[in-house]
């Protein structure tokens, strides 16, 4: 068995595709999942399974459209990958601490895409990128600094262009979730 996150997005955003988290874990622990366990409101799903990550992923995306008539894309990561995830970072601490204490909003992201991007449209984001608005591909994922935050950056809006379904968390909540990965491992 296997610990997994399954990360959804787009629910419980400025009221649109609203799933409350009890009836989430329910959908999951009916599914025949064990140690479910949900973080915050935007979708973190924490489960012990079997089967492979895209076999999870598309039973998964079937059971929330059939039990809560919302289409959402389901991004599955393995407790190894997160912990993979926050060790890899490129990043250093300083300059996170740097940008999160002259800032008033959440600066640090990652963006979890459902496979590896093209290379032709990792290249678009340059045009993107400035000393403000910083970025990081490795692999399936795209880290983000955001001196400005997510709402205000031009960088972040290019993500959708990536045409990689995908998902974005702060790096705290990647921090938790892979602290309460590694939980369910012991």
């Amino acid at each position: 068995m296997a610990i997994y996150t399954a990360l959804l997005r787009g629910i419980n955003v400025g009221g649109h595709h609203k799933i409350k988290m009890a009836e989430l874990k329910s959908m999951f622990q009916s599914m025949g999942f064990e140690r479910v366990q949900t973080y915050i409101q935007s979708g973190n799903v924490l489960f012990e399974a079997e089967q492979d990550a895209d076999s999870l992923r598309e039973r998964i995306e079937h059971e929330i459209e059939k039990v809560f008539s919302i289409s959402v894309t389901v991004i599955i990561r393995t407790s190894e990958e997160l912990d993979q995830m926050i060790e890899s970072c490129p990043f250093s601490a300083e300059v996170l601490t740097e940008a999160q204490a002259s800032a008033q909003v959440e600066t640090f992201y990652v963006a979890m895409l459902l496979d590896a991007p093209a290379p032709d449209r990792i290249e678009r984001l340059k045009a993107f990128a400035s000393e403000i608005d910083e970025y990081h591909v490795q692999g399936r994922e795209v880290y983000l600094l955001l001196r400005e935050g997510v709402r205000n950056s031009k960088l972040a809006n290019q993500l959708a262009k990536m045409i990689v379904p995908s998902t974005v968390r702060n790096w705290k909540t990647m921090n938790k979730l892979r602290d309460l990965a590694k939980s369910m491992e012991v």
